[in-house]
């Protein structure tokens, strides 16, 4: 048997993964008849039958499922090569895809990418807005900023330190229901929360403010969106110290009893670490990243700015 061609692999590995032709396609980014033939002649070639027809959907043979776990083999040392030679890269120019939230999209690249569009021009930053984990070690990313430390052993996560967040609300919303002066007077509430929600009232609760779920009656993944319905006075919101001084309207509930921490891990693949680009980025990313940590907000902020504490 001839050397195997690893698109006909990989159109098995997708068509498997995903259960049918037709998601497979729409992932390979491939017609589905392209798919098909492709699948055909990888079983030509290996003389093995890989699915069976069970209504619309494609189930693995035995022996397709054997050729399954040698396929994701097979990916994942194509991806082991792709990593190390990008960690062999010298050269300045080229991209570098950075995995941030939302919330840190908005609030904390800006700076950070004008600082590297001046040391760095030669180098194409990403920004890749998402609440979800990206996956380094299928360059999903090359470098990540999370909350949450990483658990997987190929990647390296240092962590930067701690951004505050607080309760915050409008000026509106503090005409509407007065200014609180203890945690038992936002027992009515309406609290913009987090999701998923559970997670975030547990949260909350290990800061020392436990509400219920019956107050959590908005609900995003999106921080961004929840810090805007905060603004205009929907309810009562977690917000980052740093955000809420650019946001106009916005006061601190009682700043002096709730205070969120928000971890800064800075993440990258292991591999990674030898590219003089992305090495460059990542140790900007550091500094940047430490400094707001430091001055715990917007340092540009004044006495007139929103944020201030009631």
């Amino acid at each position: 048997m001839s050397g195997i061609d690893w698109n006909l692999v990989r159109a098995f590995r997708a068509t498997a993964e995903a259960g049918s032709l037709s998601a497979a396609s729409r992932l390979l980014g491939l017609s589905q008849p392209t798919l098909s033939r492709q699948v055909a002649a990888l079983e030509e070639q290996l003389a093995v039958t890989l699915f069976e027809r069970v209504g619309k959907k494609l189930v693995l043979t035995a022996g397709g499922a054997v050729m399954l776990e040698h396929a994701r083999q097979m990916a994942a040392a194509a991806e082991a090569l792709a990593l190390s030679a990008a960690g062999q890269a010298s050269d300045l120019s080229g991209r570098v895809n950075l995995s941030v939230t939302d919330a840190v999209a908005t609030h904390v690249m800006p700076g950070i990418v004008e600082r590297l569009r001046r040391e760095v021009p030669q180098v194409t930053i990403v920004v890749i807005a998402t609440d979800a984990v990206s996956d380094l070690r299928r360059r999903e990313a090359d470098i990540a900023i999370r909350h949450i430390r990483p658990t997987e052993p190929e990647l390296i996560g240092r962590l930067i330190g701690d951004l505050t967040a607080r309760l915050y609300a409008s000026d509106g919303w503090i005409e509407r229901h007065g200014r609180p002066r203890a945690v038992s007077d936002l027992s009515g509430a309406t609290f913009l929360a987090f999701d998923p929600v559970e997670r975030f009232v547990e949260h909350m609760a290990l800061q020392g403010f436990g509400f219920g779920l019956e107050q959590c009656s908005v609900v995003s993944n999106s921080a961004s969106a929840l810090w805007e319905m905060t603004r205009r006075g929907i309810g009562v919101g977690v917000v980052l110290d740093l955000a809420a001084a650019r946001m106009s309207g916005l006061r601190a509930l009682l700043p002096g009893l709730v205070s969120v921490p928000v971890p800064l891990w800075l993440v990258t693949h292991r591999e990674l670490q030898t590219s003089r680009r992305i090495r460059l980025v990542y140790d900007i990313l550091a500094d940047e990243l430490r400094r707001l940590v430091v001055s715990g907000a917007d340092p540009s902020k004044t006495p007139e700015d929103a944020g201030r504490p009631v």
